[in-house]
């Protein structure tokens, strides 16, 4: 008789799948899950009911670049000299004055600017953090001004109490309409750099050709 050759020895795999279901299939290996992203840093905004975070949060991108908000701007007036601040205006009505400041603000600190840089003056109802740094007492809130490490924010009426930063941000928000004949030069005095006054264009214009 033939022999019947000897049907080879079929080794399980060192490698292979260890375990089987019942139904004879290869159990899935387990893929890894991802783990949690990380959050998304955030911008800096309108402080809310608590003290603002330590200006160590607000990392530029690029210190050495540091132009001023992206936003259409029209310049109001032409600089002059080099003492002359940078002039630019943001239209928006009283409503909407305050809203646009701050995108000013956003646009800033994302550019590079360092927080201490912006002073932010309203014409009418004052910012929140204002309000809210108040109530812990005026020395307090003069302190945080003083120590030019974060946005200061302060009311028309005080301006002349505050002291130069590299760029200054007006909120024609409200008020007497005599307020922005005041305070726009006194602001503009007080920008290194840079103006950026964010309200009606003919009122502004208007105020800064009269402190000229």
């Amino acid at each position: 008789m033939p022999l019947i050759p000897q049907e080879p020895q079929i080794h399980e795999s060192a490698q292979g799948p260890r375990a089987t279901a019942a139904s004879g299939r290869t159990a899935p290996t387990p893929r890894p899950v991802p783990g949690p992203r990380p959050a998304a840093p955030s911008r800096p905004g309108r402080p809310g009911p608590v003290r603002p975070t330590p200006p160590a949060q607000r990392a530029p991108r690029d210190a050495a670049a540091k132009p001023g908000p992206s936003a259409p701007a029209a310049p109001v007036v032409a600089a002059s000299g080099s003492a002359t601040p940078q002039v630019q205006l943001l239209p928006a009505s009283a409503e909407g004055a305050l809203d646009a400041a701050e995108e000013a603000v956003d646009l800033l600190l994302d550019s590079g600017r360092t927080p201490g840089d912006v002073l932010v003056i309203t014409t009418g109802e004052q910012h929140p953090w204002a309000t809210h740094e108040l109530t812990f007492g005026e020395a307090s809130y003069w302190a945080q001004h003083d120590a030019g490490d974060d946005v200061f924010y302060a009311d028309a009426a005080v301006v002349d109490r505050a002291g130069v930063r590299p760029v200054v941000v007006v909120a024609v928000n409200g008020g007497p309409d005599t307020v922005a004949t005041t305070v726009l030069p006194l602001a503009r005095a007080r920008a290194a750099g840079l103006l950026i006054v964010c309200g009606d264009p003919q009122q502004i214009n208007a105020a800064l050709g009269s402190g000229v």
